[in-house]
């Protein structure tokens, strides 16, 4: 069991090293422990190394994404509540963008082994909602639609951001021939 305390520090260091990263890569594990208001033996006893506090960055944001899913399906049709999430999930891609020179190639591969398949289940929640209602094609396909929309972070996103407009294409394909 971990003490309240210990998780505190936990959260204080993964939101000070998430709002750090995003503003520079390159801050340093000094930096992101002052900035959580935590001392170097916390700071390294939960992350000892960079890339593993990188790493945890990463899960955590695919984690409050992933759980959004019930909510937004409660609050809105299925083929909106697919188009919400995927617009969020784009933006924490592109925040987390620069993050990937900090990781070793080993790294790249664990983050993608363990975030494939509860963002797959998530799409698949989502589509499923809207093949329910009708609104979403009974063909739809989970991992196509994840990698149709892999494309969106890396998107032109000025002067104008061109995923919203690529993503309206990708649902409209996604709608049932009538």
């Amino acid at each position: 069991m971990v003490r309240s305390d210990a998780r505190e520090n936990r959260a204080r260091i993964l939101a000070a090293a998430r709002e750090a990263l995003a503003a520079d890569g390159s801050t340093s594990m000094n930096q992101i422990g002052q900035r959580a208001g935590v001392g170097a033996g916390t700071l390294y006893r939960n992350f000892p190394t960079r890339e593993v506090l990188v790493l945890a960055v990463y899960q955590d944001e695919v984690a409050r994404i992933i759980d959004t899913v019930p909510d937004l399906l409660a609050q809105m049709p299925p083929l909106e509540a697919l188009r919400r999430w995927t617009m969020d999930l784009v933006e924490a891609m592109r925040r987390k963008h620069g993050l990937g020179d900090a990781l070793s190639p080993g790294a790249h591969q664990a983050i993608s082994e363990q975030s494939y398949g509860p963002v797959i289940a998530a799409i698949t929640q989502l589509l499923d909602a809207g093949k329910r209602d009708g609104s979403i094609r009974p063909d739809a396909d989970p991992g196509d639609f994840l990698q149709l929309t892999g494309a969106l972070w890396r998107a032109a996103s000025s002067p104008e951001d061109r995923a919203p407009h690529m993503l309206a294409l990708i649902l409209d394909g996604l709608r049932p021939h009538r």
